[in-house]
């Protein structure tokens, strides 16, 4: 194999190593019963579950979950819910706004309502917590409330998943409702095989240059002693 065909396959591998497989959306679901609509004030709460078909993730590599929302009226900070799947529960929202700033917030959590279009992952360090958020700008990304969607790396992503929210606080307020919701599963390589691609790309180019090093002090060697055969003529 010569110098090029070996740069060729180590540029490859390198951009392999950090390819995503990508999975699928699932959803969104419009559908939802009791129309999406969450009981105030009792942790009973309004539950969806979907199935999800046959879902091949391949050896080294997991599963990224993330999970996108909307829901209008009631009051953020009356919120708590979860995203479940094969024994695994992942807190999506615990009352955002609590904790912070002075009374009542402090104890209840923003007033502000709804979720519009907001996707909760793990990738979303930019943007912090959705806790902290008050005003969700619809189509962003934020971190789950409390909970980790890597939790669900390395189970199959195969069959039942459940969306759950309640409303904590009992008030004379409109209530929350979920107007749709949808999930997206993609299959990442573990970051230790994307290091393992990346030394072995580096590893062929490293033992191409050595190659082609070695081919040049051969060649000149023999172009020097060419030349003192042609000079003892």
């Amino acid at each position: 194999m010569n110098f090029m065909k070996l740069q060729t396959l180590a540029a490859i591998l390198f951009l392999g190593a950090g390819l995503e497989a990508r999975g699928a959306l699932y959803g969104p679901y419009t559908d939802l019963p009791s129309s999406g609509y969450i009981p105030d004030g009792t942790s009973a709460g309004w539950w969806d579950t979907r199935n999800v078909g046959t879902v091949t993730i391949p050896v080294g590599w997991t599963a990224e979950v993330t999970v996108t929302f909307t829901i209008s009226g009631g009051y953020n900070g009356d919120l708590y819910g979860y995203l479940s799947h094969g024994g695994v529960l992942v807190p999506l929202l615990n009352q955002a706004g609590t904790g912070l700033g002075g009374e009542p917030q402090y104890s209840f959590g923003f007033t502000t309502a709804g979720f519009n279009n907001i996707t909760l992952a793990n990738s979303a360090t930019a943007n912090g917590s959705i806790h902290n958020v008050e005003n969700p700008v619809s189509g962003q990304s934020y971190l789950p409330d409390g909970g980790s969607l890597s939790s669900f790396a390395n189970v199959n992503p195969s069959g039942s998943w459940t969306l759950f929210f309640s409303d904590l606080s009992s008030d004379a307020g409109p209530h929350s409702q979920v107007t749709s919701w949808s999930m997206d599963i993609t299959a990442v390589p573990e970051p230790a095989n994307v290091a393992l691609g990346l030394f072995g790309s580096l590893s062929l180019v490293a033992v191409a240059a050595r190659r082609r090093e070695q081919l040049r002090e051969r060649f000149s060697r023999l172009r020097t002693a060419f030349v003192q055969w042609l000079d003892a003529v």
